[in-house]
């Protein structure tokens, strides 16, 4: 059984500071990319445990002046992924209604001017 490691991270100047407080262990990363991978190198070294079995929870905390900006970071995330399932809804939603004018013998020339796309878009739409 392998236990989860939370990871703490802040800005300190240049670098990210990466804190996992269950090991009272601290390293730091120059780009929050790297972030990962330094906090699951110490937590391995730390624990004796193989690099690949470390499971890690990574918190970003981010403040500029008086504010917290981890909160819209969420909200950003959170936003955009509504947007992406919408918009694979309308994806699949579009090539329906495709074949459907298709099949009732509409041209692919107006499928493509009633929904706004191209012939082409239409022709893959129909055809897959």
């Amino acid at each position: 059984m392998s236990t989860t490691y939370t990871v703490s991270v802040t800005r300190d100047g240049e670098w990210w500071m990466v804190a996992v407080p269950e090991l009272d262990a601290l390293t730091q990363a120059r780009r929050l990319g790297d972030v990962d991978t330094a906090a699951r190198e110490l937590v391995a070294l730390e624990t004796g445990t193989a690099l690949d079995e470390v499971s890690i929870d990574v918190h970003v905390e981010l403040t500029a002046g008086d504010g917290d900006l981890t909160a819209r970071v969420a909200d950003l995330r959170a936003r955009r992924e509504r947007i992406e399932v919408e918009e694979a809804k309308v994806r699949d939603d579009t090539a329906t209604f495709a074949r459907e004018l298709a099949a009732a013998r509409v041209p692919f020339r107006d499928i493509a001017t009633l929904l706004g796309v191209t012939f082409h878009r239409v022709s893959r739409l129909v055809n897959t």
